[in-house]
Protein backbone atom coordinates (compact mmCIF):
# COMPACT_ATOMS: atom_id res chain seq x y z
CA UNK A 1 0.00 0.00 0.00
CA UNK A 2 1.75 3.24 -1.26
CA UNK A 3 -0.16 5.66 1.43
CA UNK A 4 -2.34 5.77 4.86
CA UNK A 5 -5.46 4.43 3.40
CA UNK A 6 -8.76 4.35 5.74
CA UNK A 7 -12.27 2.97 5.68
CA UNK A 8 -15.17 3.45 8.04
CA UNK A 9 -17.78 0.44 8.70
CA UNK A 10 -21.22 2.07 9.90
CA UNK A 11 -24.21 0.27 10.11
CA UNK A 12 -26.92 -0.73 13.02
CA UNK A 13 -26.09 -3.52 15.63
CA UNK A 14 -26.00 -6.91 14.76
CA UNK A 15 -25.23 -6.46 11.11
CA UNK A 16 -22.35 -8.03 10.95
CA UNK A 17 -19.91 -4.81 11.30
CA UNK A 18 -17.33 -6.52 13.73
CA UNK A 19 -16.18 -9.31 12.30
CA UNK A 20 -16.44 -8.36 8.63
CA UNK A 21 -14.25 -5.75 9.25
CA UNK A 22 -12.05 -7.42 11.57
CA UNK A 23 -11.95 -10.38 8.89
CA UNK A 24 -11.21 -7.71 5.92
CA UNK A 25 -8.10 -5.97 7.61
CA UNK A 26 -6.62 -8.79 8.46
CA UNK A 27 -6.93 -9.87 4.64
CA UNK A 28 -5.56 -6.08 3.64
CA UNK A 29 -2.98 -6.50 6.17
CA UNK A 30 -4.13 -3.46 8.35
CA UNK A 31 -5.36 -2.51 11.73
CA UNK A 32 -8.57 -3.00 12.89
CA UNK A 33 -10.63 -0.72 15.15
CA UNK A 34 -13.81 -1.90 16.71
CA UNK A 35 -15.39 1.42 18.36
CA UNK A 36 -18.22 0.01 19.62
CA UNK A 37 -15.96 -2.42 21.87
CA UNK A 38 -14.27 1.28 23.32
CA UNK A 39 -18.94 2.34 24.23
CA UNK A 40 -19.35 -1.01 25.82
CA UNK A 41 -16.24 -0.31 27.75
CA UNK A 42 -17.44 3.05 28.68
CA UNK A 43 -20.95 0.84 29.48
CA UNK A 44 -19.46 -1.70 31.49
CA UNK A 45 -17.79 0.81 33.69
CA UNK A 46 -20.65 2.75 34.56
CA UNK A 47 -22.83 -0.53 35.41
CA UNK A 48 -20.44 -2.24 37.15
CA UNK A 49 -20.11 1.35 39.64
CA UNK A 50 -23.92 1.07 39.80
CA UNK A 51 -25.21 3.63 38.04
CA UNK A 52 -28.38 4.10 35.61
CA UNK A 53 -27.48 4.34 32.53
CA UNK A 54 -30.04 7.56 31.83
CA UNK A 55 -28.09 9.22 34.86
CA UNK A 56 -26.28 11.16 32.42
CA UNK A 57 -24.87 13.51 35.25
CA UNK A 58 -23.34 10.54 37.03
CA UNK A 59 -22.10 9.19 34.12
CA UNK A 60 -20.36 12.29 33.18
CA UNK A 61 -18.84 12.64 36.38
CA UNK A 62 -16.85 9.07 36.39
CA UNK A 63 -15.49 9.84 32.75
CA UNK A 64 -12.10 10.61 34.55
CA UNK A 65 -11.64 7.43 36.16
CA UNK A 66 -11.57 5.74 33.03
CA UNK A 67 -8.62 4.27 31.30
CA UNK A 68 -9.10 2.28 28.16
CA UNK A 69 -6.92 0.66 25.59
CA UNK A 70 -6.86 -1.32 22.86
CA UNK A 71 -4.68 -4.46 22.30
CA UNK A 72 -4.06 -6.97 19.86
CA UNK A 73 -3.14 -11.28 20.96
CA UNK A 74 -1.06 -13.16 18.82
CA UNK A 75 -4.10 -14.12 16.42
CA UNK A 76 -4.19 -10.42 15.87
CA UNK A 77 -7.70 -10.27 17.32
CA UNK A 78 -8.73 -6.26 19.78
CA UNK A 79 -8.43 -6.78 23.14
CA UNK A 80 -10.33 -4.26 25.21
CA UNK A 81 -8.67 -3.41 28.55
CA UNK A 82 -11.03 -1.07 30.70
CA UNK A 83 -8.02 -0.03 33.72
CA UNK A 84 -6.09 -2.60 33.38
CA UNK A 85 -8.51 -5.12 33.13
CA UNK A 86 -9.38 -7.34 30.01
CA UNK A 87 -12.70 -6.90 29.03
CA UNK A 88 -13.13 -8.31 25.90
CA UNK A 89 -16.02 -11.25 26.79
CA UNK A 90 -17.95 -8.91 29.32
CA UNK A 91 -18.70 -6.39 27.13
CA UNK A 92 -20.74 -7.84 25.01
CA UNK A 93 -23.27 -9.55 27.34
CA UNK A 94 -26.48 -8.19 26.67
CA UNK A 95 -26.94 -5.92 29.83
CA UNK A 96 -23.87 -3.67 28.42
CA UNK A 97 -25.32 -3.32 25.24
CA UNK A 98 -27.74 -1.39 26.48
CA UNK A 99 -25.53 0.85 28.55
CA UNK A 100 -23.70 1.18 25.17
CA UNK A 101 -26.15 2.49 24.15
CA UNK A 102 -27.18 4.69 26.57
CA UNK A 103 -23.72 6.05 27.16
CA UNK A 104 -23.03 6.72 23.77
CA UNK A 105 -25.93 9.55 23.13
CA UNK A 106 -24.14 11.64 25.74
CA UNK A 107 -22.47 13.76 23.70
CA UNK A 108 -19.88 14.51 26.73
CA UNK A 109 -19.34 10.53 26.14
CA UNK A 110 -18.98 10.81 22.23
CA UNK A 111 -15.50 13.26 22.74
CA UNK A 112 -14.14 12.05 25.69
CA UNK A 113 -13.84 8.76 23.08
CA UNK A 114 -13.23 11.06 19.90
CA UNK A 115 -9.86 11.67 19.92
CA UNK A 116 -8.82 8.23 20.83
CA UNK A 117 -10.42 7.06 17.90
CA UNK A 118 -9.34 9.14 15.27
CA UNK A 119 -5.79 8.86 16.84
CA UNK A 120 -5.70 5.47 15.16
CA UNK A 121 -6.69 6.78 12.13
CA UNK A 122 -3.79 9.16 12.18
CA UNK A 123 -1.15 6.58 12.63
CA UNK A 124 -2.01 3.82 10.32
CA UNK A 125 -3.90 2.76 7.92
CA UNK A 126 -7.18 1.45 9.30
CA UNK A 127 -10.64 -0.50 9.30
CA UNK A 128 -13.00 1.15 11.71
CA UNK A 129 -16.36 0.20 12.72
CA UNK A 130 -19.08 1.69 14.34
CA UNK A 131 -21.89 3.73 14.16
CA UNK A 132 -20.76 6.83 13.08
CA UNK A 133 -17.21 6.64 12.28
CA UNK A 134 -18.11 7.43 8.37
CA UNK A 135 -20.07 10.84 9.42
CA UNK A 136 -18.67 12.07 12.67
CA UNK A 137 -14.95 10.70 13.52
CA UNK A 138 -13.32 9.68 9.76
CA UNK A 139 -15.17 12.47 7.31
CA UNK A 140 -12.60 11.88 5.29
CA UNK A 141 -12.43 8.26 4.93
CA UNK A 142 -11.22 7.06 2.08
CA UNK A 143 -14.02 4.76 1.71
CA UNK A 144 -17.47 4.68 3.81
CA UNK A 145 -19.50 1.40 3.94
CA UNK A 146 -22.89 1.24 5.91
CA UNK A 147 -23.78 -2.60 6.13
CA UNK A 148 -27.19 -3.58 7.26
CA UNK A 149 -29.92 -6.13 7.84
CA UNK A 150 -33.17 -7.00 8.94
CA UNK A 151 -33.66 -6.77 12.46
CA UNK A 152 -34.78 -10.38 12.57
CA UNK A 153 -31.36 -11.70 11.08
CA UNK A 154 -29.45 -9.31 12.73
CA UNK A 155 -31.09 -10.76 15.90
CA UNK A 156 -29.99 -14.54 14.98
CA UNK A 157 -26.98 -13.74 14.32
CA UNK A 158 -25.71 -12.19 17.20
CA UNK A 159 -27.74 -15.33 19.30
CA UNK A 160 -25.91 -17.50 17.80
CA UNK A 161 -22.64 -15.72 18.39
CA UNK A 162 -23.60 -15.32 21.78
CA UNK A 163 -24.51 -18.90 22.15
CA UNK A 164 -21.28 -20.39 20.54
CA UNK A 165 -19.41 -17.80 23.76
CA UNK A 166 -20.91 -20.01 26.03
CA UNK A 167 -23.27 -17.18 27.36
CA UNK A 168 -26.97 -17.83 28.35
CA UNK A 169 -29.54 -15.62 26.57
CA UNK A 170 -32.44 -16.11 24.19
CA UNK A 171 -33.47 -14.98 20.81
CA UNK A 172 -36.16 -13.62 22.37
CA UNK A 173 -34.06 -11.23 24.50
CA UNK A 174 -31.30 -10.48 21.96
CA UNK A 175 -34.10 -9.18 19.59
CA UNK A 176 -35.78 -6.92 22.21
CA UNK A 177 -31.86 -5.55 22.30
CA UNK A 178 -31.57 -4.90 18.81
CA UNK A 179 -35.01 -3.35 18.62
CA UNK A 180 -33.84 -1.08 21.43
CA UNK A 181 -30.73 0.12 20.14
CA UNK A 182 -31.68 0.59 16.51
CA UNK A 183 -34.36 3.12 18.03
CA UNK A 184 -31.84 4.97 20.47
CA UNK A 185 -28.85 5.04 17.69
CA UNK A 186 -31.11 6.30 15.23
CA UNK A 187 -33.09 8.89 16.81
CA UNK A 188 -29.83 10.21 19.52
CA UNK A 189 -29.46 13.87 18.82
CA UNK A 190 -26.01 13.52 18.56
CA UNK A 191 -24.35 11.79 16.29
CA UNK A 192 -27.40 9.19 15.09
CA UNK A 193 -27.17 6.33 13.13
CA UNK A 194 -27.64 7.00 9.26
CA UNK A 195 -25.07 6.57 6.44
CA UNK A 196 -23.01 8.99 5.37
CA UNK A 197 -24.14 10.77 1.87
CA UNK A 198 -21.15 9.53 -0.10
CA UNK A 199 -21.18 5.81 1.53
CA UNK A 200 -22.09 2.53 -0.31
CA UNK A 201 -24.78 0.94 1.41
CA UNK A 202 -24.60 -3.30 1.24
CA UNK A 203 -27.72 -5.15 2.74
CA UNK A 204 -26.28 -8.53 3.92
CA UNK A 205 -30.21 -9.78 4.75
CA UNK A 206 -29.61 -12.76 1.98
CA UNK A 207 -26.09 -13.12 2.60
CA UNK A 208 -23.84 -15.45 4.15
CA UNK A 209 -20.45 -13.77 6.25
CA UNK A 210 -18.63 -15.59 3.35
CA UNK A 211 -20.59 -13.86 0.85
CA UNK A 212 -20.16 -9.95 2.32
CA UNK A 213 -16.96 -10.13 3.43
CA UNK A 214 -16.17 -11.13 -0.39
CA UNK A 215 -18.20 -8.03 -1.06
CA UNK A 216 -16.60 -5.44 1.14
CA UNK A 217 -13.28 -7.04 0.17
CA UNK A 218 -13.70 -6.79 -3.50
CA UNK A 219 -14.74 -3.01 -3.21
CA UNK A 220 -11.63 -2.13 -0.79
CA UNK A 221 -9.66 -3.41 -3.31
CA UNK A 222 -11.16 -1.71 -5.81
CA UNK A 223 -11.51 1.70 -4.29
CA UNK A 224 -7.38 1.43 -3.63
CA UNK A 225 -6.94 0.33 -7.57
CA UNK A 226 -8.53 3.37 -8.47
CA UNK A 227 -6.67 6.04 -5.55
Amino acid sequence: MSRKFNIAIDGPSGAGKSTIARITADMLGIIYVDTGAIYRSVGLYVLRKGIDSKDRESIIAVLPEIKIEIAHDESGSQRMILNGDDVSAEIRLPAVSIYASDVSAIPEVRSFLLELQRGFAREQSTVMDGRDIGTVVLPDADLKIFLTASPEKRAMRRYLELRGKGIDTTYEDVLKDVQYRDKNDSERAVAPLRPAEDSVIIDTTEYGLEESIAMVYDLIRERMRED
